[in-house]
């Protein structure tokens, strides 16, 4: 079905052409140059952190994090299962195992408790993960506060999925600057795009060194092609970087736009007992990037996704758990339902600025 008013689409405008045609005229077309370098000091600086590397997508990020935290065949990297499919399938590409963890209810991201309790256990028993993928759902920043205390009492390595919440925070700390490494995308329905690409982020230039190395297909600094390794092709090209520079200066403006949205959306269901928007979590200031709806069944929120398609708008179930999805049905899961009842009664709203929403609220008068 085609939507005349979609989920979240990429807000592009004149400076982003202004930005591609110089980056074109300087004659930079490659997987390098300039504006991949302002892009990776730009994004450093904004959230915080001393070091980045521009890559052709957040899942070619996750999947250079954990090889160069070492993390590969057999081991085991704990994932939120409330997440979507590309921090999992990650894990999987290194040969490792995931195990799903469930969520915590005010950020839906990984429940600390759960957590902590499953690597006590493990520790009994001598056999505790190598890594955990903590992912900030949505756009809210997790518990990192509990987190990445408990992970370092394990010595689990912690690395953040900050796919979704560039421009989020915990009040004090920007998203993607916890852990050994936080891993931004910038695909076309993400805060800010480059209409395909990602970034890794750190505070350690030795990790982030090996993060280029192994993204520019392991070649060796000398003058013929030496390869002691297997690399890969995940570099960003610099008309792509450009894009993302024009996105990023903007962000805090498309930040406001989408907050706007979703306090439309909290007004306008604010007498209604069956529907909740979520929030943010006492400790995260998130960048709005998707407004969710909670129903109060699975019913209605299943007959709101209908009646939008129908007016032509698109909105989507939230991710469907990983350990409910079959090519991962033989996984360990750790936690409960949370998750669960989030994935049958919660429903991504468009919300890229306030005059989607009120079409969206517009269309919902018209169908009662």
């Amino acid at each position: 079905m085609s939507f005349d008013i979609f989920l979240s689409p990429p807000n592009v405008g004149v400076l982003e052409t202004k930005y591609v045609i110089s980056a074109l005229e300087s004659g930079w077309v490659a997987p390098l140059g300039p504006d991949v370098e302002a892009f990776e000091q730009e994004v450093a600086n904004f959230v915080g952190v001393k070091h980045a590397v521009a890559l052709s997508s957040g899942t070619a990020g996750l999947h250079l994090c954990l090889l160069a935290s070492g993390v590969g065949a057999g081991d085991e990297v704990i994932v939120p299962t409330m997440t979507f499919a590309a921090t999992a399938f990650a894990v999987t590409y290194v040969g490792a195992k995931p195990i799903f963890m469930d969520s915590e209810s005010q950020s839906w991201n990984v429940d600390p408790n759960v957590l902590d309790d499953f690597l006590q256990k493990r520790a009994d028993s001598g056999d505790i993960p190598k890594a955990i993928i903590v992912v900030d759902v949505f756009g809210q920043v997790a518990h990192y506060e509990e987190i990445t205390t408990i992970c370092q009492k394990y010595g689990v390595i912690l690395i953040e999925d900050a796919a979704e919440a560039l421009g989020s925070s915990n009040s004090s700390q920007m998203a993607g600057s916890f852990g050994q490494a936080g891993v931004f995308s910038f695909n076309g329905n993400k805060i800010i795009t480059t209409s395909g690409g990602g970034m890794v982020v750190s505070n350690d230039q030795g990790f982030t060194d090996r993060i280029r190395h192994l993204a520019t297909q392991a070649r060796e600094p000398v003058h013929w092609y030496e390869h002691n390794e297997v690399g890969f092709n995940y570099r960003l090209s610099n008309i792509l970087a450009a894009i993302g520079r024009a996105q990023l200066s903007r962000l805090p403006q498309i930040i406001a736009s989408r907050k706007a949205a979703l306090e439309h959306y909290t007004n306008y269901f604010s007498s209604n007992d069956a529907v909740a928007i979520q929030q943010d979590a006492p400790w995260s200031v998130g960048n709005n990037w998707i407004t969710v709806a909670l129903f109060e069944t699975a019913k209605h929120s299943e007959e709101m996704r209908l009646m939008l398609a129908q007016n032509r708008i698109e909105s989507r179930s939230v991710w469907k758990p990983m350990h409910l999805q079959p090519v991962f049905s033989s996984a360990q899961f750790i936690g409960g339902n949370v998750a669960v009842d989030f994935f049958e009664r919660g429903l991504c709203l468009p919300a890229s600025d306030i005059e989607t929403s009120q079409a969206v609220t517009n269309a919902i008068d018209s169908s009662q």
